[in-house]
């Protein structure tokens, strides 16, 4: 089991830790829901240190991301970062990740924990153009500042203008009296906020920086259980839960990603995919009747049969109501369709719906 840098912190601070991903993590200090409003009210800080990071440096270094990619990234300007996938070649996705254009024939990808070694030998295995690659997992750090008072709250911290940001955008400069730290306009709450790039060394004195600048703002620590149920109520996908190897990023409602005027992995039969119609689409839905909706649960139609499966569920804490996402047959995937959970042998009613389920 690997510690982050700040491991020793989380457990002085009284972190319920867990396996996560081959990582000691804090799973919640003081429980999800008041993790939870924190991040949707003030401001919170999440240690993610476990995400991988990888740079890509050469001439080519751009041709190879088109080729193991979805997303067109030749849109990306130095500073600009991309939400895209990694399609394999059976119609499903090795991994999702964030693409960051540093500079010309210079980029960063950000990929799942639990994937690291598995997206590391995909796009190594696909690198026959002499791009030179370097896995920097493990000797980076990263804090996710996320919440509505981030900006305001962090913006001593460093001379970047954290307020104007765009988002999926990023610069490198001084931040706690540190150089070459990535401050980057992303994250997965739905709240706004910054993700913070560094090397392990420098983690403490940053961490320390952030909670003393942070104080004043009702800066908290956060576990991955709130930011499960944060990404949950925006609707965003969980890599291993609402996609993985077998789903297809149009299945995912990820076309938005995938886009079909270059070539890349698995392309024409994505397309051919795309032409034909999807037999099976992730929904968001929520539950009318009193339940609550877990990963693989059953999702049945009015006469009991299967129609689909729960990928993600939970009681989401600024909605006060149970919402899940699933994969369910297209004919079901319509808004306001009802559907059923199957939950201890009984069919509960649903109603899929748009998502994000959480609105500003």
């Amino acid at each position: 089991m690997k510690n982050t840098a700040l491991t020793h912190i989380h457990e002085s601070l009284g972190a319920k830790m867990v396996p996560f991903a081959g990582y000691n993590m804090p799973v919640s200090y003081e429980g999800v829901n008041i993790e939870h409003e924190t991040v949707r009210n003030a401001v919170g800080v999440f240690d993610v240190s476990h995400m991988g990071e990888f740079f890509l440096k050469g001439e080519n270094a751009l041709a190879l991301i088109q080729k193991v990619t979805s997303n067109d990234a030749s849109k990306l300007v130095d500073g600009k970062a991309q939400y895209s996938c990694l399609p394999n070649k059976e119609g499903g996705i090795v991994d999702d990740l964030i693409v960051y254009k540093i500079a010309d024939n210079h980029y960063m990808l950000v990929v799942n924990a639990s994937n690291i070694d598995k997206d590391w030998n995909w796009i190594s295995s696909l690198n026959d153009l002499g791009v030179e690659m370097t896995n920097a997992s493990d000797a980076y750090s990263l804090l996710a500042i996320q919440g509505p008072k981030a900006a305001e709250a962090m913006q001593s911290l460093t001379s970047i203008d954290l307020a104007n940001m765009p988002y999926y955008s990023f610069q490198i400069g001084e931040f706690a009296g540190l150089n070459n730290i990535i401050v980057s306009a992303t994250g997965y709450t739905g709240s706004g906020g910054f993700e913070i790039y560094f090397k392990n060394e420098e983690a403490e004195t940053i961490w320390n920086k952030i909670v003393e600048a942070g104080a004043a703002f009702g800066i908290k620590p956060i576990g991955l259980a709130a930011r499960d149920t944060l990404r949950l109520e925006m609707g965003f996908c969980l890599y291993g839960n609402d996609i993985n190897d077998t789903t297809s990023p149009l299945e995912a409602g990820l076309g938005w990603i995938t886009k079909f005027d270059k070539e890349f992995t698995n392309s024409a039969n994505l397309k051919a995919q795309k032409e034909a119609g999807v037999a099976k689409k992730l929904i968001g839905f929520e539950m009318i009747e009193r339940g609550i909706p877990r990963h693989d649960y059953e999702i049945v139609d009015a006469e009991g049969n299967k129609i689909g499966i729960v990928t993600s569920g939970t009681q989401a804490p600024s909605l006060g109501k149970a919402i899940g996402m699933g994969y369910v047959k297209t004919e079901f995937a319509t808004v306001d369709s009802e559907i059923y959970i199957a939950i201890r042998d009984k069919k509960i009613a649903a109603k899929v719906v748009k998502m994000p389920f959480y609105k500003k």
